[in-house]
């Protein structure tokens, strides 16, 4: 293996608890691409961000799953945040990614680190009435149970998701879904996660999110479509920005997790959590 240390975190948890786990490799000069998939593999999180130089507020950043490159990852850039500030002390470091620059904030110290990140621009684009039927087909779902406050959209923050809102918080604690058949779907409107959303009140969403593409059945926290998910509230005229909500996601995988979205005016998301050391 190429020279550099490998860190396990568990990135947006509560407490002691939870989190979505990543690995982060710093190193001098990233690996081959086929060591850093192999790296990804072996470690078996949902992701692993591979970051050089080790030193410096300007690093080169790349994300790799156990089965494919990413173009971003936000629980990984959170844990990354951590892990550059638990090294090299707290401040913003830019992490040079496939999408663009990403800014990142270490604050805190040890233990009580957190990290935020500011996306790029969000943008969405609509989803074909025949592209969403066969999502929700996937899922076992209807049109029926469809949050129609909360269209479902394909939205962007350096990934693009499905965001797909339903009615009744059940459908989400109960989710079966096709793993085969979404993972098609999923490569053909090149999608990184789905984005599934039920919102208990204004400022407080609950969220499950796929990831079979990946070759995960579920990722227990998720950054990058948080910040999507913001860009979509904002851009669409469902949310009056400035703003600031929490999602949360992971309970029913037994692994809590919470994400705190800042939505601006303008501009990128900023997402925000705590990462615990595995």
């Amino acid at each position: 293996m190429s020279d550099g240390k490998l860190y396990h975190l568990a990135a947006f948890a509560q407490g002691d608890k939870g989190g979505n786990p990543a690995g982060v490799w710093v190193g001098d000069q990233l690996p081959p691409p086929e060591e850093m998939q192999r790296i990804a593999a072996d470690v078996g999180a949902s992701e692993t961000a591979f970051v050089a130089p080790a030193s410096g507020e300007r690093r080169t950043v790349r994300y790799y799953s156990p089965e494919i490159e990413v173009s971003f990852c936000g629980h990984a850039t959170i844990a990354t945040g951590v892990v550059l500030g638990q090294e090299d002390g707290e401040g913003t470091y830019t992490l040079d990614t496939l999408v663009g620059p990403i800014e990142v904030t270490a604050l805190g110290s040890g233990d009580n680190m957190e990290a935020s990140l500011r996306s790029i621009d969000t943008k969405q684009e609509s989803i074909t009435d025949e592209s969403l039927q066969e999502a929700l087909d996937c899922l076992g779902w209807s049109c029926d149970d469809l949050d129609e406050s909360l269209p479902a959209v394909k939205a962007w923050a350096g990934a693009w998701h499905y965001v797909i809102a339903v009615t009744d918080k059940h459908l989400l604690d109960t989710l079966d879904y096709n793993f085969d058949r979404l993972k098609a779907l999923m490569r053909r409107e090149g999608l990184t996660t789905l984005q599934l959303i039920w919102r208990e009140r204004e400022d407080l969403f609950h969220s499950r999110n796929p990831f079979p593409i990946g070759g995960v059945v579920e990722d227990p926290a998720t950054g990058a479509a948080a910040a999507a998910f913001g860009g979509y509230l904002r851009d669409a005229g469902l949310m009056d920005a400035p703003a600031s909500f929490v999602i949360r996601q992971g309970d029913v995988m037994g692994v809590p997790s919470v994400i705190r979205v800042n939505v601006p005016e303008r501009g990128g998301i900023v997402v925000s959590g705590f990462a615990r050391s595995l």
